[in-house]
């Protein structure tokens, strides 16, 4: 078994540097598969979105502040992006994740439980080691699975680049 990568320093949360597991995904890199959770316990896979636009939202909690204004902020950009396919990712239990977005209002945005296996927060380089939760974090994959833009949020307290992000999925329409 290869051994999985460390980066340390990359990120902070609330102002201390965390560790994250696995390696920095960058433009242009093929995008890596990952294994997590429906709402139903079903698997979804990269596969399971392919020849769609995918735009990533990694949170770390659904159940904070700043997690839960990037889900509705991306679900209702969602409802403007016909062919993109909006994806929030967190370690959250499926059941909990269900609950919240039944409460949210939450209808634009599949989102999806890494709390098993950490599949998608190794893949992607955003389990946060110390604390097994995943960093926030954005990603834009295209109908071909290239990875075209990516933002790792520096301190993981704060807000993406919203505007970007969602350029970057129009770009690939």
């Amino acid at each position: 078994m290869t051994a999985i990568a460390e980066r340390k320093n990359t990120v902070t949360f609330k102002g201390n540097p965390v560790t994250l597991l696995g390696n920095e995904v960058k433009v242009g890199d093929q995008a890596p598969d990952f294994t997590v959770l429906a709402n139903d316990l079903s698997q979804v896979t990269l596969d399971s979105s392919k020849g769609s636009v995918r735009l990533i939202s990694v949170v770390p909690s659904l159940d904070t502040g700043v997690c839960d204004a990037q889900t509705r902020r991306f679900n209702e950009e969602a409802a403007s992006l016909p062919g993109v396919k909006v994806l929030t990712i967190s370690v959250d239990l499926p059941f909990a994740q269900k609950r919240w977005c039944g409460a949210a209002g939450i209808e634009n945005v599949q989102t999806l439980s890494d709390h098993r296996d950490l599949s998608f927060g190794i893949n992607y380089g955003v389990a946060i080691k110390e604390l097994r939760l995943l960093a926030r974090a954005v990603f834009v994959i295209d109908k071909n699975d290239k990875v075209v833009y990516v933002e790792y949020v520096p301190e993981v307290t704060n807000h993406p680049n919203y505007e970007a992000a969602i350029e970057a999925a129009k770009s690939v329409l």
